[in-house]
C-alpha cells in the first residue's frame, strides 16, 4: 500500500494484517481520487472507519487542509498514527479512537469530503449515512466503498446518490446535494 500522488507520493504505508482487515486497493484508491481530484485542495476530509488511514493520508498528500481519521480499533489507531508520522502530516491530521456514530453525534465541525469504508456486510454503512450527511457541508461529497451487491439508499438527508462506479466486486457511490456538488 502506497501513497499514489502528491507530496508524499510513493511512500509505503503500514497496514494491519489479518483476515478481518480489507484495505482499499491502490486501484480503487486511485480511481476515487481521480474522480475528486479537483475538489481536494484546501478541503476538510473525514476518513471514517480509517483502518490504516491511507485515504485521509492520500487526501493530505494531494493538498487537503485537514483530515480527521476515525476508527474504533486501537490497533488501527496505532497504525494510523505511525503512518501519519511517517509521511509528516501530523500538523494537519486529527486521529480519533471511537465508534463512528459516537464521533458523528459529538462532532460540531463540518467536512467537505467524507470517505466511508466500514466492514462489509454489517449494516454499518446504512446506519451511519444519515449521521454523516449532518456533518458535511452542503456543497460537499460523501463517498462510500461497499460490495457491488450491497443496497444503498438513494437519499441521505439533503444528499442524493449522484453516481456509482464498479471496480471488480467493489462499488464506489458518491452522494451530494443536487446542484451543489463540488
Amino acid at each position: 500500500m502506497r501513497v499514489v500522488a502528491g507530496s508524499a507520493r510513493g511512500k509505503r504505508l503500514e497496514t494491519l494484517q489479518g483476515d478481518d482487515v480489507r484495505p482499499t486497493t491502490d486501484m480503487v484508491k486511485e480511481a476515487v481520487f481521480n474522480i475528486i481530484q479537483f475538489n481536494i485542495e484546501g478541503r476538510r476530509f473525514l476518513d471514517l472507519f480509517s483502518g490504516s488511514g491511507q485515504m485521509g493520508i492520500e487526501a493530505l498528500s494531494r493538498g487537503a487542509k485537514q483530515a480527521v481519521f476515525v476508527d474504533q480499533s486501537r490497533r488501527s489507531i496505532n497504525v494510523i498514527n505511525r503512518n501519519i508520522d511517517f509521511v509528516g502530516f501530523r500538523e494537519r491530521a486529527r486521529v480519533v479512537n471511537t465508534e463512528a456514530l459516537s464521533f458523528l453525534a459529538a462532532n460540531n465541525e463540518k467536512f467537505d469530503i467524507a470517505f466511508l469504508d466500514p466492514p462489509y456486510g454489517t449494516g454499518l454503512l446504512q446506519n451511519v449515512l444519515p449521521a454523516v450527511s449532518q456533518n458535511i457541508n452542503k456543497a460537499g461529497l460523501v463517498i462510500c466503498e461497499s460490495p457491488l451487491k450491497e443496497e444503498l439508499p438513494e437519499k441521505i438527508g439533503d444528499f442524493s446518490l449522484d453516481r456509482s462506479y464498479r471496480y471488480g466486486k467493489i462499488k464506489i457511490s458518491i452522494y451530494c446535494v443536487r446542484d451543489e456538488c463540488l
